[in-house]
C-alpha cells in the first residue's frame, strides 16, 4: 500500500506522514529532507540556490547528510523551496522517490508533490493544510523551542513566500490530486489529525 501526504509547510503532513507509517507498519520517507538536503549543500558550498547549474551540482549530497539538525532550520527550508522550482533538480531526484514508493509492501511518502507526481498511483492520497498564520505560529515555536532567534512575522512571512513559490513553479507545483481527501488540520489537536488521517486512508482502502 502506497499513501501519498501532500502540503504546504507546517500544515502537519509530516506528523500525520509518520503517524501513519507507524500505525500500517510501512517505512517513511519525507522528500522534503532531499529538497532541503540539496539547498543546505549550495548553501554549505557558498553558492546560490537559484542558480540552477550549483542546485544541480548539489544533488550529489550523501545519506548522512539527511541526519543533519540544519536541515530542519529556516535556512534549509528556504533554499529547499528555491532549489526544487529548478527541473533539473527535481529529476534528479524523482528515481530515488520513486523506488523508495514501488519498494515490496508499500511505503509512505510525505511532500508537495507525492500524489500529482511521484506516486499518482497511491493507494490513498492526503492533502494537508492549515491557515498560514497557524502554520507560522507552529513553525515559530518549533524554532523557539530549538533556540533560534526570530520573530513570528518573519515566520510568517517566510512561510507566505515558500507557499507562492511552491505553487507557482513551473514543474511539479503544490497542489492536491483531484483524487485526493482534503484534511485541513487549522483548528485540530494532532490526534483528532492523526485519527481522521487513518479513517481517510481506510475510506480509500475501501473504494479499492
Amino acid at each position: 500500500m502506497i499513501i501519498a501526504v501532500d502540503g504546504p509547510a507546517a500544515s502537519g503532513k509530516g506528523t500525520i506522514a509518520r503517524a501513519l507509517a507507524r500505525h500500517y507498519k510501512l517505512p517513511h520517507l519525507d522528500t522534503g529532507l532531499l529538497y532541503r538536503a540539496v539547498g543546505q549543500t549550495v548553501l554549505d558550498r557558498g553558492g546560490d540556490p537559484a542558480n540552477a547549474l550549483e542546485a544541480l551540482a548539489a544533488c550529489d549530497f550523501t545519506d548522512d547528510l539527511l541526519l543533519d539538525p540544519r536541515l530542519k532550520l529556516a535556512a534549509a527550508g528556504n533554499a529547499a523551496s528555491v532549489v526544487s522550482a529548478h527541473p533539473a533538480v527535481r529529476q534528479a531526484l524523482i528515481e530515488r522517490q520513486c523506488a523508495f514508493a514501488a519498494q515490496p509492501g508499500g511505503a509512505v511518502l510525505d511532500g508537495r508533490d507525492i500524489g500529482t507526481v511521484i506516486a499518482p498511483q497511491a493507494d490513498a492520497k492526503i492533502f494537508v493544510r492549515a491557515t498560514s498564520a497557524i502554520r507560522a505560529r507552529r513553525r515559530y515555536e518549533e524554532l523557539v523551542r530549538a533556540g533560534v532567534a526570530t520573530s513570528f512575522d518573519k515566520v510568517l512571512t517566510d512561510i507566505k513566500a515558500r507557499d507562492l513559490r511552491d505553487s507557482t513553479r513551473a514543474t511539479a507545483p503544490l497542489r492536491q490530486a483531484q483524487d485526493a481527501a482534503l484534511l485541513d488540520t487549522s483548528y485540530m489537536s494532532i490526534e483528532t489529525a492523526i485519527s481522521r488521517a487513518i479513517t481517510l486512508v481506510e475510506s480509500a482502502r475501501a473504494r479499492v
